[in-house]
């Protein structure tokens, strides 16, 4: 079976930038209007603009893809246009000088699709600084006999957004249901930073944390893990082999690693999960292709070569290719399709702009066996709609391999970025409720 790979739509190459070039956004403008930017009178400027979001919104949806097995999908398609439309309107304003996309989408999520509660009984809850990073403290104050456990926590969002308060509902949960004393930490996001700023910043606060636990926060030291989603999966992936690779004496290691659907290769974006949810809310192919860059260096005219494989050396290809073969995933993950794709020809300019994305820090599921076989025994949840599927289940083979003690929690009517709607109001998805309790009750067994 053949599955088309072509970009979902060309709205996203214009409004997320999934696309190399420009000019697919012109021929999108002339599909919906027939000719070139017309010029607007004053009068009918604002309608004719209210009008061209909704019909570049409408084209994006019916390019987008949700499969009937994926949990609450009327609401996941309105959800996606809501995105959608928060995204053209920031590249609008963008455009017109007025300000940066991503801080606009930066400022509607936090003022309309972030709501902070009251914090609940129970529970304590503060903002403080570790090495100059912010972070959120949760503290649950029922009676302990003896010290807590504690997980550092890092959010996801594609290096780009994202923030404590996106997952404050997330972390309280975990904090309350698991009597753990949790940390979230806000680090510092691109494009405003490139890598390794944010894995320095995890790596900095999760140190602190480290430290001081004991007799601060009364928390075993021996018993505090690292996790977060997407990511920050992929920081907290990155920050155990770092540490690793460093073997600091003077610092307990992290006793676990949780990591929710998490991003571990830049290598190939043509695995079977790339190829089967290509265009499923509310990640693309393409869109991942894009956090990869902005994490790294912002060039987005590398897009479409990212996709296609011509970054990655002909030398290192077989290397990769033990890792990340088809062959490494349970055949139920090959029955939705899959086509092995062309193999395109090495570009040694485009690999030597973005060569760092190759490496372990970015790419952690591209480690050498040596570092891997120090990692802690982890937690992976996967969900079958996601891009990103197949990177968390070919790291679990990687890690049992090597005999870590690994858990798998497989979802299998999930959607990349379920966590993000957990205990959200009208937002929410029950599915992403048995999501974050998979993870509670990983924490419990620390």
């Amino acid at each position: 079976m053949n599955i088309s790979l072509r970009c979902p739509s060309a709205l996203a190459a214009c409004v997320l930038a999934s696309s190399p070039t420009p000019f697919v956004c012109q021929q999108r403008w002339f599909s919906i209007c027939g000719s070139g930017p017309p010029q607007w009178s004053p009068p009918v400027c604002a309608p004719a603009s209210f009008l061209l979001v909704i019909g570049l919104a409408y084209s994006e949806l019916m390019n987008s893809d949700i499969p009937r097995g994926v949990a609450n999908s009327g609401k996941l398609h309105m959800v996606h246009g809501l995105f959608v439309g928060m995204a053209i309107v920031g590249r609008i304003l963008h455009r017109l000088g007025i300000c940066h996309q991503v801080s606009f989408i930066r400022w509607f999520t936090a003022c309309f699709l972030t709501r902070l509660k009251q914090v609940p009984a129970g529970l304590r809850v503060k903002d403080v600084k570790f090495a100059e990073v912010p972070v959120r403290v949760y503290e649950p104050t029922s009676v302990c006999g003896g010290l807590r456990r504690g997980l550092v926590y890092f959010h996801g969002g594609g290096w780009v957004q994202g923030s404590i308060d996106s997952v404050d509902e997330v972390c309280r949960h975990i904090a309350k249901e698991s009597d753990t004393t949790v940390i979230s930490v806000g680090y510092r996001l691109a494009p405003e930073h490139r890598y390794p700023a944010q894995l320095d910043d995890c790596e900095a606060a999760t140190c602190h944390f480290l430290s001081v636990a004991e007799t601060e926060f009364s928390v075993d030291s021996n018993r505090v893990a690292v996790g977060g989603d997407s990511t920050g999966a992929n920081l907290a992936a990155a920050l155990c082999q770092r540490l690793a690779r460093r073997e600091n004496g003077h610092l307990p290691f992290p006793c676990a690693q949780v990591l929710i659907y998490p991003a571990l290769q830049m290598a190939d974006f043509n695995l079977p999960s790339y190829q089967q949810n290509h265009a499923v809310p509310i990640l693309f192919r393409g869109r991942m292709a894009f956090y990869f860059l902005q994490y790294l260096n912002g060039d987005m005219s590398l897009c479409q070569e990212v996709l296609e494989g011509t970054h990655v050396p002909t030398e290192l290809r077989p290397r990769y290719e033990d890792w990340l073969s088809p062959s490494n995933l349970p055949p139920e993950f090959l029955t939705r399709g899959f086509s092995e794709p062309t193999i395109a020809e090495y570009d040694g300019e485009v690999y030597h702009t973005i060569k760092a994305g190759l490496e372990p820090e970015v790419s952690p599921l591209l480690a050498d066996d040596d570092i891997i076989q120090k990692t802690p025994p982890t937690f992976i949840l996967t969900c079958e709609f996601d891009v990103l599927r197949d990177d968390g289940i070919l790291y679990r083979k990687r890690l049992l391999d090597l005999e870590i003690n690994v858990t798998w929690q497989h979802v299998v009517d999930g959607f990349h970025g379920m966590i993000s709607f957990f205990n959200q109001g009208w937002l929410s998805f029950p599915s992403a409720v048995r999501v974050v309790d998979s993870a509670v009750d990983y924490v419990k067994t620390l």
